[in-house]
């Protein structure tokens, strides 16, 4: 039996967005679906726990990490960035045309969308020629009305409390 392929949105202040487009990834790998997680503004210089899990557990998820040199803090390079961010999501609208993968994780892009890193032109582009069974989820903070409404499911993750606010920082294993 064919399923569609849905495009959710995790958003919101609070933690947990890549954290459950993670989770989905490893459930749909384990019912023998291919996946493949882009991680914008997240280089391949950051040691992330994600990246090392996906590579022991020998599942099929590709993981990408878009080399984007960016300080969300400066907000520097940006025509550099806006540039590659463009190039990949052109990739992503192929890879998306030939199906070759059955879930498709954007992750951070709506934060880069919010930014005007990427268009939403070619977040729209990607929905539009993708395979009709192809899932795709976008995490980020900031999403806005246009992507809402290209949505099928939206999840906010809303802040209630923090640690960082006590100045505990992001630790290994938790937060990357």
């Amino acid at each position: 039996m064919a399923t569609k392929g849905l495009v959710q949105i995790y958003t919101g202040s609070g933690k947990g967005k890549t954290t459950a487009a993670l989770g989905l990834a490893i459930r749909a790998a384990g019912w023998g679906k291919k996946v493949i997680i882009y991680q914008f503004l997240k280089p391949p210089s950051l040691v992330l726990g994600e990246r090392k899990a996906i590579t022991k557990s020998k599942l099929p998820i590709k993981i990408v990490p878009v080399d984007i040199k960016w300080n969300m803090q400066k907000k520097n390079n940006t025509a550099l960035v806006c540039k590659k961010i463009n190039q990949v999501c052109k990739e992503i609208q192929t890879l998306a045309k030939k199906g070759k993968y059955d879930l498709i994780i954007l992750d951070e892009i709506i934060y880069c969308c919010r930014e005007k890193l990427v268009s939403l032109q070619c977040i729209k582009n990607i929905i539009k020629s993708k395979k009709p069974d192809i899932e795709i989820i976008m995490t980020g903070r900031g999403t806005t009305k246009e992507l809402i409404k290209l949505a099928d499911l939206v999840t906010e993750m809303k802040e209630v409390k923090h640690p960082f606010k006590k100045s505990i920082k992001a630790r290994k294993g938790i937060e990357y």
